[in-house]
């Protein structure tokens, strides 16, 4: 979303993820399970984010279940059984490592990261995408030093290398910075996650200008981020789609049944023309006819494109957000208990 998440209040005690560690890899098969139930999927990847990690941000390190969480298993098991086949995992790097972008992580949230993911990816067999939440900063600051993002991205990855249902998301939401940079930002990363030996899995690129897919041309994004170049070519342009006046994800009301469609076509026609491979990472609308009609029409127009787009994932899900107006989290979230089968009609 465009701002960052609202510091929630945790009263009452949450059941976070606490799972044995799964075999290693190589010991079990990865697939997706829903695939093997229906037979077939409009997207590769479709499913949500799992915010919760990254909650009290201006509350460094934190602490775990009062400040920040990890999502629940029971939730994934949930989603997963409607369908869902990805989870995005936003945390923050200055939890992640505190002292510098190249310090040691720290252990204990490094541990609540590898275990969530392990259980979406080794006990589910689903795809889980590593989300630093940061918008291209760390304390607060523009990330300028290229070359330690790529050693953070480099020992970041080291930790999932063999993990073949990763998929690796550069930074979440650059905005406001000079555009180079944030190209340079993604070609660090790039270069850092290759460089630990993580060659096969999917590297997700974010734009300037909040990722938007409807000013992907006009922000410079579509122009610049072409240069980027991956050994194993396996680059996914992350997008951002919301439906609202400002695109902000902020406002109830959605512009207009057909603003879903609408807000992509230019993005679609982009990945088309360069080749390119595309996802929708964030998309949200509240629950009335206006925005079930544009999420609808967004989600059979990249249906209809599958040749270029990949896959969306909701925002968001995770156990804190409580009456929240986006909430997907079973089996109280205003999204999971009125709209949840009109977007899994469209996967």
């Amino acid at each position: 979303m465009l701002l960052l998440p609202l510091l929630l209040a945790a009263g009452t005690a949450t059941l976070v993820l606490a799972v044995p560690m799964a075999k290693p890899y190589g010991t079990r098969a990865f697939s997706d399970p829903i695939a093997k139930r229906n037979g077939t999927r409009a997207f590769q990847y479709f499913g949500v984010n799992q915010a919760c990690a990254e909650f009290g941000a201006k509350k460094l390190p934190g602490l775990l279940n009062k400040d920040y969480t990890w999502p629940n298993a029971s939730s994934i098991d949930t989603l997963a059984g409607h369908g869902m086949n990805t989870f995005r995992i936003p945390f923050l790097m200055e939890r992640l490592n505190p002292c510098s972008m190249t310090s040691p992580a720290d252990e204990a949230y490094l541990e609540g990261l590898v275990k969530t993911v392990d259980y979406i990816t080794k006990t589910k067999g689903a795809y889980a995408v590593i989300d630093p939440h940061n918008y291209g900063r760390y304390n607060s600051e523009p990330i300028c030093d290229v070359a330690g993002f790529q050693t953070f991205w480099q020992n970041l990855a080291s930790s999932f290398a063999t993990n073949p249902n990763v998929l690796f998301d550069t930074n979440n939401e650059y905005h406001d910075m000079d555009q180079q940079l944030v190209v340079s930002l993604n070609q660090a990363a790039i270069n850092g996650i290759r460089a630990a030996g993580a060659t096969t899995q999917p590297i997700l690129v974010e734009g300037n200008a909040w990722t938007g897919a409807w000013t992907w041309a006009s922000s410079g994004n579509g122009a610049s981020m072409l240069c980027l170049t991956d050994p194993s070519d396996n680059i996914i342009y992350q997008m951002h789609q919301y439906l609202d006046k400002d695109g902000s994800g902020t406002h109830e009301d959605c512009v207009s049944p057909t603003v879903g469609a609408e807000r992509i076509a230019v993005a679609t026609q982009w990945l088309k023309d360069t080749g390119k491979k595309g996802i929708i990472g964030e998309y949200a609308g509240a629950n009335n006819p206006t925005c079930e009609a544009a999420i609808k029409g967004m989600l059979d127009s990249m249906a209809q494109n599958t040749d270029v787009w990949t896959g969306a994932l909701w925002w968001g899900g995770g156990p804190w957000w409580g009456d929240y107006m986006f909430s997907i989290e079973p089996k109280t979230g205003v999204v999971y208990s009125n709209m949840l089968p009109m977007i899994m009609g469209s996967m």
